[in-house]
């Protein structure tokens, strides 16, 4: 189950377990590894030959955690068990060794908890009644319901008001005094914004906000901040887990922020230029662009394509068909396949580009994978061999054999076509 970068301590009496939680969690538990072995990636059998005083731990546990050790809580939006409560906090009282309820978080990751609520987004503890979490952790959790009404219901915010829905930063504002209830007062959106390095809600959702997300998401945003390269244009926040839903359901929401959403937007732009508006036309011509790019994804022929080199040619995505477990990485390649005229260099459409690239993967992809069973002889003096089976055939996997010849490179800059990939799927459903 794990590889040598991480490894389980599993302990046989649960008496135990405070005991080697304190000694495994302490300096002096790293410094008796390393006495052993200085590798980067320190065996499993190492984690374990460490000498372990029980009785000395033991007593440290006891003055640490007389009430046993804490169940499990954070803060921290990008862990598993995060509350999902934008300001809510849980901490540890050391002065009564317990969780408690600490104070209204102010930090940077309030804004980004509250606007991935506006767009529908939920933390896993809100949909695991199971989990196990420290009690003061699962009361946030149950407090998350009191913001449900402030989700977007299509996941789809934009910046300015179109049809007929209130602006973005208007919708946050709401939800965040909502969450801070009785503690809500005007100073507290002014430290909100310091903490985030924004002027106003509006100026820190448009400039700043997807650059942050990226960054604080380790790169795999799940919240997508697509516009038109003009500051003063069409900018909206898209829910991506319902971007890449399937059933069509994703599709259908992408052709929502072409048509419905950025279709309001450009009517209003034309309604501009006809009145003699100052920057419409201007804006009318960038929102149309956006639109003719929106439209290429959803077509997907290269480079608006998604392409995924663990799957076979017939079951490659044709036009904008993504696999939410295909991950962030190689969905997110038609966004950001070619930049609109003053947008972020290599960010494609989006506001801010993340750190991610389509370069060859380490390592190499297997092309067999013996069954262990022997095959017939070929002839009265072979004894038989394994039977081996493509795992990567070249029918399947072309990208893996160029010039005929299988090199198992793990290859991700690769654009195929719709015409290829449904010739495949053709023969792939004659087949069957």
């Amino acid at each position: 189950m794990f590889d040598t970068n991480v490894s389980a301590l599993p302990v046989n009496d649960l008496s135990h377990l405070p005991a080697v939680w304190c000694f495994c969690s302490s300096p002096e538990y790293h410094e008796a590894v390393r006495r052993i072995d200085q590798k980067l990636n320190v065996t499993n059998a190492t984690l374990v030959k460490v000498p372990f005083d029980l009785d000395h731990w033991t007593r440290v546990a006891e003055e640490q955690y007389p009430d046993g050790l804490p169940l499990p809580y954070t803060n921290d939006p990008t862990q598993w068990i995060f509350h999902g409560h934008p300001c809510g906090s849980v901490v540890w009282d050391e002065d009564t060794k317990r969780t408690a309820h600490g104070p209204l978080r102010e930090d940077v990751s309030v804004l980004h908890a509250a606007v991935a609520r506006l767009l529908g987004y939920r933390w896993p503890a809100e949909g695991d009644a199971a989990m196990e979490l420290a009690a003061e952790q699962r009361e946030w959790v149950s407090r998350c319901a009191e913001l449900h009404d402030f989700a977007d219901a299509d996941g789809i915010v934009c910046l300015p008001a179109v049809r007929g829905e209130m602006a973005a930063d208007q919708r946050l504002l709401r939800l965040l005094s909502s969450a801070y209830g009785a503690a809500w007062s005007d100073a507290t959106l002014p430290r909100l914004l310091a903490s985030a390095g924004g002027r106003s809600l509006h100026d820190w959702l448009r400039d700043r906000f997807f650059a942050q997300h990226c960054k604080l998401f380790h790169h795999r945003p799940f919240v997508w901040h697509v516009w038109d390269g003009r500051r003063d244009g069409f900018h909206a926040l898209v829910n991506y887990h319902k971007l890449a839903a399937g059933g069509g359901d994703g599709r259908r929401l992408l052709e929502s922020v072409t048509y419905a959403y950025l279709g309001d937007w450009i009517t209003r732009q034309k309604d501009g230029v006809e009145r003699g508006v100052t920057g419409a036309e201007d804006r009318l011509a960038a929102a149309l662009r956006l639109q003719q790019r929106l439209d290429a994804i959803t077509v997907g022929e290269p480079p608006f394509d998604i392409f995924v080199r663990w799957k076979p040619l017939a079951e490659q995505p044709i036009g904008w068909e993504p696999d939410v477990n295909d991950g962030v990485r190689l969905n997110v390649r038609p966004f950001m396949a070619a930049d609109l005229p003053g947008g972020k260099a290599g960010a494609g459409i989006l506001r801010a580009k993340p750190n991610v690239h389509w370069r060859k993967d380490r390592g190499k992809e297997p092309r067999t994978q013996p069954t262990g069973r022997k095959a017939p002889p070929l002839h009265q003096d072979d004894p038989g061999r394994l039977d081996d089976h493509d795992l990567r055939p070249q029918y399947d996997y072309p990208w893996f054999w160029p010039n005929g010849q299988f090199t198992g490179d793990r290859v991700n800059d690769l654009h195929l076509s719709n015409a290829v990939k449904s010739r495949a799927r053709a023969s792939a459903d004659f087949g069957a």
